[in-house]
């Protein structure tokens, strides 16, 4: 069964706080559910951070340990961080966008994944939970970046 959801916000920032921070990868356990611990594990084809770039996440997703690997597949500074996962329990693609807006950044996140062997039993829930972490995210993002306005 395929997945494919989607969440968007507007925060009221310019695009590089938001996408600055978002894109970081060392940011990830402090905005994004589930996740314990991001590891850089490969560089990118020109050092750093970037295309080729590979970043282990540890995570609990319905009670489970999940270790995964994402690759930066496309990476346009404070736009775009697209990823494909090499390594994990299923197939995923992760996609950030950011963009200009009026009142600030229009953020954007875009998860699509193919459920297989356990995961596929827990398809239709797990799509709903994906569904749900992601909007927890990016209101997560919003609170980090903006406390106490």
């Amino acid at each position: 069964m395929t997945i494919d959801e989607t969440a968007e916000r507007l925060i009221p920032l310019p695009p590089d706080q938001v996408a600055g921070y978002a894109m970081d990868w060392r940011h990830d356990p402090d905005w994004t559910q589930g996740i314990r611990e991001a590891r850089l594990t490969r560089e990118a084809d020109k050092g750093g951070f970037g295309v080729g770039a590979e970043v282990t996440r540890t995570a609990y997703f319905l009670g489970k340990r999940i270790d995964y690997v994402l690759r930066v597949a496309e990476h346009v500074p404070l736009r775009l961080l697209d990823m494909v996962s090499v390594a994990g329990p299923m197939p995923m693609h992760v996609t950030y966008t950011f963009a200009p807006h009026a009142r600030g950044t229009l953020a954007r996140i875009r998860v699509q994944g193919d459920a297989r062997g356990y995961y596929r039993l827990a398809a239709p829930v797990m799509a709903r939970k994906v569904r749900s972490s992601i909007t927890k995210d990016l209101r997560d993002l919003e609170r980090i970046l903006t406390p106490a306005r």
